[in-house]
Protein backbone atom coordinates (compact mmCIF):
# COMPACT_ATOMS: atom_id res chain seq x y z
CA UNK A 1 0.00 0.00 0.00
CA UNK A 2 1.37 3.38 -0.93
CA UNK A 3 0.86 6.36 1.42
CA UNK A 4 1.06 9.76 -0.28
CA UNK A 5 3.76 12.49 0.37
CA UNK A 6 2.88 16.36 0.38
CA UNK A 7 5.24 16.87 -2.40
CA UNK A 8 3.16 19.65 -4.12
CA UNK A 9 4.07 18.17 -7.81
CA UNK A 10 2.30 15.39 -6.91
CA UNK A 11 -0.40 17.33 -5.59
CA UNK A 12 -3.81 15.85 -7.32
CA UNK A 13 -7.03 14.73 -6.44
CA UNK A 14 -6.60 11.23 -5.20
CA UNK A 15 -10.04 10.56 -3.66
CA UNK A 16 -13.49 11.95 -2.84
CA UNK A 17 -16.22 12.00 -0.39
CA UNK A 18 -18.93 9.41 0.56
CA UNK A 19 -20.31 10.64 3.57
CA UNK A 20 -20.30 14.55 4.98
CA UNK A 21 -21.12 16.85 8.17
CA UNK A 22 -19.86 19.85 9.39
CA UNK A 23 -17.64 18.57 11.45
CA UNK A 24 -16.01 15.42 9.89
CA UNK A 25 -16.30 13.21 6.67
CA UNK A 26 -15.40 9.96 5.52
CA UNK A 27 -13.59 9.74 2.14
CA UNK A 28 -12.79 6.79 -0.35
CA UNK A 29 -9.43 6.56 -2.54
CA UNK A 30 -10.13 5.99 -6.07
CA UNK A 31 -7.34 3.32 -5.87
CA UNK A 32 -7.05 0.80 -2.58
CA UNK A 33 -3.76 1.25 -2.35
CA UNK A 34 -2.78 4.68 -2.14
CA UNK A 35 -4.11 6.78 0.74
CA UNK A 36 -3.24 9.86 2.75
CA UNK A 37 -0.72 9.76 5.89
CA UNK A 38 -2.59 9.24 9.33
CA UNK A 39 -1.84 12.70 10.78
CA UNK A 40 -1.35 14.55 7.41
CA UNK A 41 -3.93 17.54 6.07
CA UNK A 42 -5.89 16.98 3.47
CA UNK A 43 -8.33 20.06 1.43
CA UNK A 44 -11.80 19.58 -0.02
CA UNK A 45 -13.19 22.38 -2.12
CA UNK A 46 -16.28 24.28 -1.90
CA UNK A 47 -17.51 27.41 -4.49
CA UNK A 48 -16.70 29.42 -1.68
CA UNK A 49 -13.99 28.44 0.57
CA UNK A 50 -11.31 25.14 0.82
CA UNK A 51 -12.00 23.14 3.75
CA UNK A 52 -8.87 21.62 5.73
CA UNK A 53 -9.13 18.64 7.55
CA UNK A 54 -6.79 16.14 9.49
CA UNK A 55 -6.60 12.03 8.31
CA UNK A 56 -7.61 10.46 11.75
CA UNK A 57 -8.36 7.19 10.86
CA UNK A 58 -7.72 4.89 7.76
CA UNK A 59 -9.28 1.35 6.70
CA UNK A 60 -8.68 -1.28 3.86
CA UNK A 61 -11.66 -3.97 3.41
CA UNK A 62 -13.83 -4.95 1.06
CA UNK A 63 -16.62 -3.75 -1.40
CA UNK A 64 -18.82 -6.81 -1.42
CA UNK A 65 -19.88 -7.95 2.07
CA UNK A 66 -20.12 -11.25 0.88
CA UNK A 67 -16.77 -11.97 -0.34
CA UNK A 68 -13.65 -11.03 2.35
CA UNK A 69 -9.70 -11.41 1.67
CA UNK A 70 -8.05 -14.29 3.27
CA UNK A 71 -4.39 -15.35 4.21
CA UNK A 72 -3.02 -16.91 1.01
CA UNK A 73 0.63 -17.30 2.72
CA UNK A 74 1.88 -15.54 -0.76
CA UNK A 75 3.68 -11.83 -1.24
CA UNK A 76 1.42 -8.92 -2.82
CA UNK A 77 3.70 -9.58 -5.84
CA UNK A 78 2.80 -13.10 -6.46
CA UNK A 79 -0.54 -12.71 -5.98
CA UNK A 80 -0.97 -9.87 -8.43
CA UNK A 81 0.61 -12.52 -11.22
CA UNK A 82 -1.50 -15.00 -9.90
CA UNK A 83 -4.87 -14.00 -8.87
CA UNK A 84 -4.73 -9.86 -9.93
CA UNK A 85 -8.65 -10.55 -9.65
CA UNK A 86 -8.93 -10.73 -5.29
CA UNK A 87 -7.79 -6.74 -5.29
CA UNK A 88 -10.30 -5.44 -7.89
CA UNK A 89 -12.85 -5.83 -4.81
CA UNK A 90 -10.86 -4.05 -1.70
CA UNK A 91 -11.13 -0.26 -0.99
CA UNK A 92 -9.68 2.15 1.33
CA UNK A 93 -11.61 4.79 3.33
CA UNK A 94 -10.39 7.79 5.88
CA UNK A 95 -11.92 9.43 8.17
CA UNK A 96 -11.45 12.84 8.00
CA UNK A 97 -11.88 15.64 11.07
CA UNK A 98 -12.42 18.96 9.59
CA UNK A 99 -10.39 21.92 11.62
CA UNK A 100 -10.95 24.84 9.41
CA UNK A 101 -11.22 26.28 5.89
CA UNK A 102 -9.31 28.97 3.79
CA UNK A 103 -11.07 31.87 2.17
CA UNK A 104 -9.96 34.79 0.31
CA UNK A 105 -6.23 34.03 1.43
CA UNK A 106 -7.18 33.80 5.24
CA UNK A 107 -7.12 30.89 7.37
CA UNK A 108 -10.16 30.26 10.15
CA UNK A 109 -10.02 27.67 12.78
CA UNK A 110 -13.93 26.87 12.91
CA UNK A 111 -16.27 24.86 11.30
CA UNK A 112 -17.55 25.74 7.56
CA UNK A 113 -20.67 27.28 6.91
CA UNK A 114 -21.59 24.03 4.81
CA UNK A 115 -20.37 20.62 4.64
CA UNK A 116 -18.52 19.00 1.40
CA UNK A 117 -20.46 17.62 -0.89
CA UNK A 118 -20.74 14.43 -1.73
CA UNK A 119 -18.51 13.30 -4.24
CA UNK A 120 -16.12 15.91 -3.83
CA UNK A 121 -12.58 15.68 -4.64
CA UNK A 122 -10.23 15.43 -2.22
CA UNK A 123 -5.95 16.23 -2.25
CA UNK A 124 -3.29 16.62 0.19
CA UNK A 125 -3.19 20.37 1.21
CA UNK A 126 -0.34 22.17 -0.13
CA UNK A 127 3.03 23.37 1.32
CA UNK A 128 1.37 27.16 1.69
CA UNK A 129 -1.64 26.56 2.87
CA UNK A 130 -0.38 24.07 5.84
CA UNK A 131 2.78 26.44 7.08
CA UNK A 132 0.25 29.44 7.21
CA UNK A 133 -2.20 26.52 9.09
CA UNK A 134 0.37 25.69 11.70
CA UNK A 135 1.22 28.87 12.05
CA UNK A 136 -1.06 28.89 15.34
CA UNK A 137 -2.21 26.30 17.58
CA UNK A 138 -5.72 27.10 17.63
CA UNK A 139 -6.32 23.77 16.04
CA UNK A 140 -5.61 21.87 18.89
CA UNK A 141 -8.73 23.47 21.02
CA UNK A 142 -11.07 22.04 17.91
CA UNK A 143 -8.83 18.14 18.07
CA UNK A 144 -9.67 17.77 21.75
CA UNK A 145 -13.43 19.64 21.48
CA UNK A 146 -13.68 15.98 18.92
CA UNK A 147 -12.02 14.04 20.82
CA UNK A 148 -14.85 11.01 21.11
CA UNK A 149 -14.54 10.90 17.38
CA UNK A 150 -10.65 10.33 17.76
CA UNK A 151 -9.30 7.35 18.75
CA UNK A 152 -6.39 7.80 20.33
CA UNK A 153 -5.91 12.45 20.37
CA UNK A 154 -1.81 11.96 21.15
CA UNK A 155 -0.93 9.59 18.26
CA UNK A 156 -2.63 11.78 15.94
CA UNK A 157 -1.08 15.06 17.35
CA UNK A 158 2.23 13.29 17.56
CA UNK A 159 2.01 12.67 14.21
CA UNK A 160 0.74 16.29 13.12
CA UNK A 161 4.05 17.60 14.91
CA UNK A 162 5.78 14.82 12.15
CA UNK A 163 4.62 16.58 9.48
CA UNK A 164 5.60 20.20 10.92
CA UNK A 165 8.77 18.60 11.24
CA UNK A 166 9.16 17.77 7.41
CA UNK A 167 8.25 21.16 6.28
CA UNK A 168 10.72 23.04 8.09
CA UNK A 169 8.19 25.11 10.34
CA UNK A 170 8.42 23.11 13.97
CA UNK A 171 10.68 25.74 15.83
CA UNK A 172 11.76 25.65 19.46
CA UNK A 173 9.42 28.44 20.13
CA UNK A 174 6.78 27.10 18.13
CA UNK A 175 7.15 24.00 20.10
CA UNK A 176 6.72 25.11 23.79
CA UNK A 177 3.67 27.12 23.17
CA UNK A 178 2.27 24.03 21.61
CA UNK A 179 3.25 21.97 25.12
CA UNK A 180 1.92 25.04 27.16
CA UNK A 181 -1.70 24.63 25.58
CA UNK A 182 -1.35 20.87 25.38
CA UNK A 183 -1.09 21.18 29.09
CA UNK A 184 -4.17 23.24 29.65
CA UNK A 185 -5.99 21.26 27.65
CA UNK A 186 -5.44 18.42 29.32
CA UNK A 187 -5.95 19.55 32.85
CA UNK A 188 -2.59 20.10 33.43
CA UNK A 189 -2.01 16.14 33.39
CA UNK A 190 1.87 15.93 34.59
CA UNK A 191 1.96 11.86 33.51
CA UNK A 192 0.24 12.23 30.13
CA UNK A 193 2.96 15.58 29.40
CA UNK A 194 5.56 13.83 30.72
CA UNK A 195 4.88 10.85 28.62
CA UNK A 196 3.84 12.92 25.82
CA UNK A 197 6.75 15.21 26.10
CA UNK A 198 9.26 12.16 26.00
CA UNK A 199 7.35 11.27 22.58
CA UNK A 200 7.71 14.61 21.01
CA UNK A 201 11.85 14.72 21.76
CA UNK A 202 11.85 10.99 19.41
CA UNK A 203 10.18 13.36 16.52
CA UNK A 204 12.72 16.42 16.77
CA UNK A 205 15.62 14.17 16.99
CA UNK A 206 14.69 11.68 14.37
Amino acid sequence: MISLNNNPSENKPFAEVIESSLDHFLAQSWQWDIFPSFGSLVTVKTKKRTLIAVVHHIQTGSMDPNRYPFAYQKTEEELMAEQPQIFSFLKTTFSCLVLGYQEKGAIHYTLSPEPPKIHSFIQHADHDIMKSFFYQDIYLHILFAAINQIQNIDELLLAMLKQQKNLGILSEQKLHQLINTFSLLTANDYRRLKLFLQRTQNIINS
